[in-house]
């Protein structure tokens, strides 16, 4: 028996010592093979096609020439995939031989690889944050020339992107930013928000952290004010004592609770009753939301939106009153980080830049119709808003920008103009000619006050307008890191709540076309083949172009720069008859037999000549 034990024993030694020897062959057949991937991988990525961009004289110096090029895009990113799985394969088998060739027991260097994982990981979070500040400080000049841009538009570009980055791996994040120094690839952390459900908690922690990097810099901005020191002694010193900044103190704070608040929205929407289908595909379900063509037909501008599906019959009341509170606290958030938004931009200097590409007198700025309109002497801005052709957002914008710039026009304009023969007396005393300066300045300061009213007006009715030409300007040559911070950051919960809004709005759209159908409806919805627009977003980067006063939506030169564009483009009707029937209302009626009267109306005059008259006055310091 013991020599059958003994035997046996050795069967199974051998067996094992077999199985040790194969599985040896095999990881070591595997390390050879996952080091030539390693090497080729690696090799690859640092052998592009093409080569480098060596001129000097381009921004791009250093970065791939092939970088714009979808497919070289394409391979960089597979080429990472293969390089961070080969390595991963290597060091697993050279693992496994270790322990194979070992009798020891390796299970307890299982918590000592956890910990050196997470320091991995730390070492990671601690390099992003290094290269978030390198590219602050550098102006995303990575090539250091100095031909970056200041601090404050770095840290705007910063805050706005996070919006736009994905969380890659480790290996992902090192090997990619290598060969994509400024063109990173970049997925959504808020993005448009195709649905409503709570965001990735990676994500959410990526957010949080990065945006406390990002606003550090904020708790270091103080000012001075001076304060008495009392001594020990009774005797008092007058010193100066920092404090934050006023702003920053106020608003900073009342941001990072909207930010919490939206992100609470966001998480709430767990266990919903409605679910979300692409278009293009058709329901798998026969009893679905019956206006599933109807939803569709709303996002027509929208078509990559997934629609919201709701169950047969519509949604619960106790749903439906949850989604009304939850779009109503989103709303007041978007208020509130809009007027946030608006302050910040109204307190920033208006550029030089901006200042010196302005035409010379206001006509050139309104065009020929509004500017007759606005230098009348019976003036509503309402109802010039509904003469004009406010179809589109980008005549809406148009127009903005024009008003907006006959306001600094007329305002600049408050310095007397230089005598054109100093050494020639004039006619006119020294009294005169400050009391045509006064009575000059009080007129332009009219005007500009009604081009105010008449701006305010329509942003009342589009509040969902896009930056002005002016915004851009502002948010480019700012140097007020503060300023900077909060008009970024509401300027992205802006964005965020608006979305929020639209969502809920689209779901409790489609609640109400199912509860108020009786004919369920299964039509297989076709995707349109068109591209996808520009995003129009508010919280988008505006394209910073040399060129000044570019337009924000349609990138070409605002009309009002040439010298020979006076009209407004893109209207639907006659504005200029439209208005001169509306001012002429009265000769008409004169002409008819009516009886006439001497008082005209608050929006209208007797005929179109005493109309020109009495802007005749208010134009004539225009010229």
């Amino acid at each position: 028996m013991e020599e059958i034990e003994g035997t046996s024993r050795q069967d199974k030694a051998k067996m094992y010592e077999k199985r040790v020897d194969n599985i040896m062959n095999a990881s070591q057949t595997h390390l050879v093979v996952a080091t030539l991937l390693v090497t080729v991988t690696f090799a690859a990525g640092f052998t592009l096609p093409g080569g480098f961009d060596s001129d000097p004289n381009s921004t791009n110096k250093g970065t791939a020439i092939l970088i714009r090029n979808t497919a070289f895009c394409a391979f960089v990113v597979t080429d990472a995939i293969a390089f961070s799985c080969s390595a991963g394969t290597m060091f697993i088998y050279y693992f496994m031989a270790e322990t194979r060739r070992s009798s020891k027991d390796y299970t307890e260097m299982y918590p000592l690889l956890w910990k050196l994982y997470n320091d991995a990981i730390f070492l990671q979070e601690l390099e992003m944050m290094k290269e978030r500040f390198s590219k602050l400080l550098l102006g995303e000049d990575m090539s250091g020339s100095g031909k970056g841009v200041c601090t404050s538009l770095a840290i705007s570009n910063a805050i706005t992107n996070l919006c736009g980055k994905f969380y890659f791996q480790t290996t992902f994040v090192v090997f990619i930013s290598l060969l994509l120094t400024k063109n990173r690839c970049v997925a959504t952390i808020f993005g448009q928000l195709w649905r409503l459900e709570p965001l990735p908690q990676e994500k959410k922690s990526m957010w949080r952290r990065e945006m406390e990097w990002l606003v550090a810099v904020s708790d270091h901005i103080v000012e001075l004010k001076p304060s008495w020191q009392t001594f020990h002694d009774g005797s008092k010193l007058e010193v100066m004592t920092s404090r934050p900044r006023a702003d920053l103190f106020i608003n900073l704070p009342a941001l990072r609770k909207l930010d919490n608040m939206l992100i609470e929205i966001l998480d709430s929407f767990t266990n919903t009753e409605f679910w979300y289908v692409d278009q293009g595909i058709i329901a798998a379900e026969d009893d679905g939301s019956a206006s599933f063509r109807k939803a569709i037909q709303r996002q027509q501008d929208k078509w990559w939106l997934p629609v919201p599906r709701v169950p047969h019959g519509g949604l619960l009341d106790d749903t439906r009153k949850q989604l009304n509170h939850k779009r109503e606290c989103a709303s007041q958030i978007l208020k509130a980080a809009m007027s946030i938004n608006s302050i910040t931009l109204a307190e920033m200097e208006v550029p030089e830049s901006y200042l010196d590409a302005l035409p010379k007198n206001g006509r050139a700025c309104l065009g020929d119709v509004i500017y007759r309109y606005i230098t009348s002497e019976h003036f509503s801005s309402e109802c010039l808003l509904d003469c004009l052709d406010l179809s589109t957002e980008c005549v809406a914008l148009e127009i903005a920008n024009r008003v907006e710039a006959s306001i600094y026009v007329w305002r600049r304009r408050h310095h007397p103009r230089p005598p054109t023969n100093p050494n020639r007396s004039t006619a006119k005393s020294s009294w005169e000619m400050v009391k045509d300066l006064v009575v000059d300045g009080d007129k332009r300061e009219s005007l500009a006050e009604r081009a105010e009213n008449l701006l305010l007006c329509l942003k009342q009715r589009f509040p969902g307008l896009t930056q002005t030409t002016l915004d851009t300007s502002k948010i480019q040559y700012n140097k007020d890191v503060g300023k900077c911070i909060l008009e970024s950051y509401s300027r992205v919960l802006e964005s965020l709540a608006f979305n929020i809004v639209a969502r809920i709005d689209d779901l409790l759209h489609v609640d109400a076309l199912t509860r108020n159908s009786s004919v369920p409806t299964g039509n297989i919805i076709n995707h349109k083949k068109v591209s996808i627009p520009y995003s129009g977003t508010p919280y988008r980067t505006p394209n910073f172009s040399p060129v000044p006063l570019i337009s924000p939506v349609r990138g070409e030169r605002t009309p009002f720069l040439s010298a020979n564009s006076n009209k407004l483009t893109g209207r639907g009707f006659g504005v200029k008859r439209v208005l001169s029937n509306y001012l002429g209302c009265e000769a008409k009626t004169k002409n008819s037999g009516n009886g006439t009267s001497n008082k005209s109306s608050d929006h209208t005059i007797q005929s179109p000549e005493l109309y020109l008259q009495a802007g005749k006055g208010l134009r004539s310091i225009d010229r």
